[in-house]
């Protein structure tokens, strides 16, 4: 029987979240109650309006496989207050290098060194994520999305080779793992954002959108209700899929 005290709210582990879609998943699972613990290279920033303050927040990097390990002891321990319970885990946080003057890196270009490190944010911190919070996520019988990109299936103007390989791999890992982790009850989806209104857009992309069947940047809202839907018991018999969001930009 679990102690009077569980809190007794559904928990989100949440990677990435202090801008652009991670900012906007907060809160949206927030305003539906949920319990949001929050991962990122940054400390927790005093004067944000987020509520839950600093308890709920946990500073990794999740460049460095140990601070990794980490950091999944750590949320471990505060999931003990949920009755060890994890009921989503959003794998969000990427990083994609720029060359001098925010020039495209290629696959000709782009130092060994970077390759590395882009892998180990995008593509293997996911996977390290969702082993080692493996008994949580089934004893909520949860799900996990891991946020791809259009770039992953198309040479993009101005995502880099490393970035854009590191998210096909990330779509190719998520349809093994919902083969994986399905018998254990947890469901693993994807989703595949394009142009959305965020800081970390490049000049230019004004001309992308004119090719876009509606004609407009998506907005991080636009993503987040589509984390939150795969997550909810409306998707209950979804896994295994990546879900596009680019206003039609892939047709």
């Amino acid at each position: 029987m679990q102690d009077e005290a569980t809190d007794k709210r559904k928990t989100l582990v949440l990677t990435g979240a202090s801008r652009g879609i991670g900012h906007a998943t907060v809160k949206r699972f927030s305003r539906e109650g949920w319990r949001v613990i929050t991962c990122s290279r940054q400390p927790f920033a005093e004067d944000c309006p987020w509520p839950a303050g600093p308890e709920d927040h946990i500073k990794v990097d999740l460049a460095d496989p140990e601070d990794v390990g980490f950091a999944i002891s750590e949320i471990r321990r505060r999931l003990e207050a949920n009755g060890s319970c994890l009921h989503a885990l959003v794998n969000n946080a990427a990083i994609s290098p720029k060359g001098d003057g925010g020039a495209r890196l290629d696959s000709i270009r782009t130092p060994m060194h970077m390759w590395r490190d882009v892998f180990q944010v995008n593509f293997f911190a996911p996977i390290m994520l969702a082993r080692g919070l493996q008994k949580e996520l089934g004893a909520a019988k949860g799900s996990i999305v891991n946020v791809t990109s259009i770039v992953g299936s198309r040479v993009h103007p101005f995502a880099g080779t490393a970035y854009a390989t590191s998210k096909a791999a990330l779509a190719s890992l998520t349809r093994e793992m919902a083969a994986d982790f399905g018998p254990s009850g947890i469901r693993v989806n994807a989703i595949a954002p394009g142009e959305i209104d965020t800081a970390i857009l490049s000049p230019g992309t004004e001309k992308i959108v004119e090719n876009i069947p509606l004609r407009r940047l998506g907005k991080p809202a636009e993503v987040a209700d589509i984390i939150f839907f795969l997550t909810s018991d409306q998707a209950s018999y979804v896994t295994g899929s990546e879900i596009h969001i680019n206003g039609g930009q892939h047709v």
